[in-house]
């Protein structure tokens, strides 16, 4: 499990991302880089990383169900995600 402080950085930067996307946009077009530098780091969507939504872990996301996969082979093993199935051929 990731640490909740590690969780809400990820959060803060999701919100700044959201707050600076129209602004970010109109500087692009106009061709203002130096306004763009001025703005903060954290609002380029470059800086985001996918969490687990359960447990916050950054590796072995799966974007399709925004688990990881540890989090996910156990929720489909307890038949909590709808239409997974272990497979067998």
């Amino acid at each position: 499990m990731a640490k909740e402080s590690m969780k809400a950085r990820e959060v803060k930067r999701q919100k700044m991302v959201k707050k600076y996307a129209e602004k970010r946009k109109a500087l692009k077009e106009a061709g203002d880089w130096e306004g763009l530098q001025k703005l903060p780091a954290n609002s380029s969507p470059v800086r985001l990383h996918n969490r687990c939504k359960l447990t916050g872990r950054p590796k072995g996301y799966m974007r399709q169900f925004g688990l990881s996969r540890v989090m996910f082979r156990e929720m489909a093993n307890n038949g909590l995600i709808p239409g997974v199935r272990k497979a067998s051929w």
